[in-house]
């Protein structure tokens, strides 16, 4: 079946950013109790997430004496907060911008003796927090129906909204509110995330068959979703997981649409996206499940990831003479594969919420996998003896050091203060190891045989085969964050923050095109070099249609992204044999 993603699922910034603070107390100070005053969010599968963290819910501020105590993306009154000041608690304040903008608004017109009125669910936790900072005197309404009954007339008032209401909705209750006291003044304090979103669900539903909004049943802004996606005719089912998709239902459309509420974790849209698409169409043909199958099991099997490496090698060789040994690009292949594999096994945790499908295909295929990594890198060493005891010796370090790098090296009765016992757990290591084992193979390797000269065009050659694969590394360190945020990796998106990643990246791709163009063109190295800014070009627009949110982390996108390499390697050979 055809799914179709909405650009805005998933997590909204405020919630983003709350499991962000959230997760990072958890990994930062394991010894002292965690709490969050009240569910973090409404996801049931969150909390449990969060519970086997030792993250614990606090319902009475008096039980926080001592304790670090999240003040959720919700907020709370202020009197509340007192309560835990008074407890001598820690207080994480995890409020999201966007609300705590509309508690200052209540703060300031309450005090000026303006009567507040705030749109949105009487027992919502954020509608609670609000109506305390009007000291519980402000009323709330949440049908237009109910103005009517609202002692407004001559008074001075104001307006504003939960962030996550329905948009319209809210204008058609300030029209009735307008009509009765014209001097209201009105605060547009619905969160520009869940605008979109909402006129992002009617835009879908106008394109799908039917849409499918997964998040969590007592999610006030994930049922809004739902209500909007019924009211456009189109077919519209809620679920929380997969186990709750109706198969027998969807298997009517030809296309489904898939959006969340802001509450709603990247792991879970991705679940019920490959149960969706498992489900065969109205219209989908045999060929076009068979094909879809065969890219699946090749980028899942890594022996996708592998093929860029192999492909990068190739082109590295050109540019530097026209003819090439094909040993290299293999022995880069199988080192690569056998990498891959292994270390996907010694790193499930992160896996399980990054790429849960590739997860699943670890435990169905696990020990075929496990065998063709191994005879991968067997296979590797090898081939390596053919080149020389150099080069032998080289590539069976740079075997065990892929080898351990998910292993505890250092015992925990050493650690002598430091949380780090794997390489894989240093900051930002990830990236790094990933982009220096490339270089390795890519450069070092035929290096030490003789088949690359040192000289100018090495040095040029070598950094920009760096840069490509830490940009590659980077890239799915980026799709990958929620994840690694969850299992405790400090990854380089993790450490920089998203943005700035992205920035960074952006300026490597750079410096690749302008390395390329100017080795090959000055004559510094062949000609052929000058493809190598194809892969940075095309690398930065992979960015650009993530950051446009015009694609989401997914099988196909990281077959896109490797497709880069692949695609350097067939320009470099159609080049050399004209």
């Amino acid at each position: 079946m055809k799914v179709k993603i909405a650009r805005s699922a998933g997590f909204c910034m405020g919630v983003r950013r709350a499991m962000e603070i959230v997760l990072a107390e958890a990994h930062r100070d394991k010894g002292r109790g965690l709490y969050t005053l009240g569910p973090l969010i409404h996801n049931t599968q969150v909390l449990e997430l969060l519970e086997s963290k030792g993250v614990k819910v606090l319902h009475d501020p008096k039980d926080a004496a001592g304790s670090r105590v999240v003040i959720r993306a919700h907020g709370i009154p202020p009197r509340l907060r007192a309560e835990l000041w008074n407890s001598q608690a820690q207080i994480i304040d995890a409020t999201c911008p966007k609300v705590a903008r509309v508690q200052a608004i209540i703060k300031y017109y309450t005090k000026k003796g303006y009567t507040g009125i705030i749109v949105g669910d009487a027992d919502h936790p954020e509608v609670v927090g609000l109506r305390g900072y009007a000291d519980d005197k402000a009323w709330v309404i949440s049908d237009e129906s109910q103005v009517v009954d609202l002692p407004i007339d001559h008074k001075k008032v104001f307006v504003v909204a939960q962030t996550t209401q329905n948009a319209k909705s809210y204008d058609q209750i300030i029209r009735k509110i307008k009509e009765r006291s014209p001097e209201a003044i009105v605060f547009d304090t619905i969160c520009e995330a869940t605008h979109q979103r909402q006129e992002e669900v009617r835009a879908l539903a106008g394109q799908v068959d039917a849409v499918v909004v997964v998040g969590g049943y007592h999610s006030g802004n994930t049922r809004r979703l739902v209500e909007i996606a019924r009211s456009t005719g189109k077919p519209a089912f809620h679920v929380e997981t997969p186990k709750d998709l109706d198969a027998k239902a969807l298997q009517k459309m030809d296309m489904v649409g898939v959006t969340a509420g802001a509450s709603t974790p990247n792991w879970l849209i991705k679940d019920v996206v490959v149960e969706l698409e498992k489900i065969k169409g109205k219209k989908e043909t045999r060929v076009s499940r068979i094909l879809n199958k065969v890219v699946k099991f090749l980028v899942l099997s890594n022996v996708v990831a592998a093929s860029a490496a192999a492909s990068l090698s190739y082109s590295a060789s050109h540019f530097f003479q026209e003819s090439s040994a094909p040993i290299y690009p293999v022995i880069t292949f199988l080192y690569i594969y056998a990498m891959h594999v292994l270390n996907r096994f010694l790193d499930r945790t992160a896996s399980a919420y990054n790429e849960p499908e590739r997860a699943s295909f670890l435990m169905r295929h696990g020990k075929s996998l496990a065998l063709m990594g191994a005879l991968s890198t067997l296979g590797a060493i090898g081939l390596s003896l053919k080149l020389g005891l150099h080069t032998f010796i080289a590539l069976l370090v740079l075997s065990l050091l892929g080898l351990v790098y998910s292993v505890p090296v250092i015992p925990k009765g050493l650690l002598l203060g430091t949380r780090y016992t794997k390489i894989k757990d240093v900051p930002g290591s990830k990236t790094l190891s990933e982009a220096l084992a490339w270089t390795a193979l890519v450069v070092v390797i035929p290096l030490l045989n003789g088949s690359m000269k040192q000289s100018a065009a090495l040095l040029l050659v070598g950094s920009c085969v760096f840069l490509l694969a830490f940009v590659r590394a980077a890239i799915f360190d980026i799709f990958q964050l929620q994840g690694d945020l969850i299992a405790g990796s400090e990854t380089l998106p993790i450490l920089l923050g998203e943005k700035r990643t992205l920035l960074l990246l952006k300026i490597l791709l750079l410096s690749v095109a302008a390395q390329a163009l100017a080795g090959g063109i000055l004559g510094i190295t062949t000609t052929t070099f000058c493809f190598a800014a194809v892969p940075a070009a095309t690398l930065a627009l992979c960015l650009w249609l993530y950051q446009k949110a015009w694609t989401l982390p997914s099988i196909s996108l990281e077959a896109l992204v490797e497709a880069n390499f692949l695609l350097l390697a067939i320009l470099v050979a159609i080049w050399v044999r004209i």
